[in-house]
């Protein structure tokens, strides 16, 4: 497995978290109340390297909850071949001014009482690169994979392995 950091405004990353999409999000500070664990799906991603995206409306009050807090986001989709982690500080958007200052009208159009946005500014970003073992196709590999388990009796992918039977202690005769 590969790692690499990113600048959060680098234009690759911002490629890939819109490739993946959705990501667990975890709120890591020590306060009493804070955002329950939640799969989120990011809105926007903009030039200073901030993601915008909603959480489901707590039941307690906003304003009991801290305004900004430590986060991590963990983006994974199964079949990429890649995945990232990133951590920064969250910040709770729900000032009518601010919201009404924002420029991203698809931010705006989705807004709703049960729900909550999350701007968060990225600070440490890593890139996961999994190494996936891709399996050759085609005629002539199932041609061997038949051939060899018709030969050696063994399921592809499958090692054979023996087992050896321990050996009876032999008493000296009296």
């Amino acid at each position: 497995m590969h790692n690499h950091s990113f600048n959060p405004d680098s234009p690759f990353l911002r490629k890939k978290i819109q490739e993946l999409k959705n990501a667990l999000f975890f709120s890591e500070n020590n306060s009493v109340l804070k955002m329950v664990t939640t799969i989120v799906s990011i809105v926007k991603v903009d030039e200073l390297g901030q993601l915008w995206f909603f959480v489901p409306r707590p039941t307690q009050a906003l304003h009991e909850f801290d305004r900004e807090f430590p986060a991590r986001l963990e983006f994974f989709r199964k079949g990429k071949g890649f995945f990232l982690r990133i951590n920064g500080k969250a910040y709770i958007v729900d000032d009518p001014e601010e919201v009404n200052s924002l420029l991203f009208e698809e931010l705006k159009e989705q807004l709703a009482p049960n729900i909550v946005l999350i701007k968060v500014k990225m600070g440490k970003v890593e890139y996961f690169e999994s190494m996936v073992r891709t399996h050759p196709t085609g005629w002539w590999h199932g041609l061997r994979t038949q051939l060899r388990s018709f030969l050696f009796n063994t399921r592809p992918g499958y090692k054979p392995y023996q087992l050896d039977a321990p050996q009876p202690m032999l008493r000296p005769v009296a």
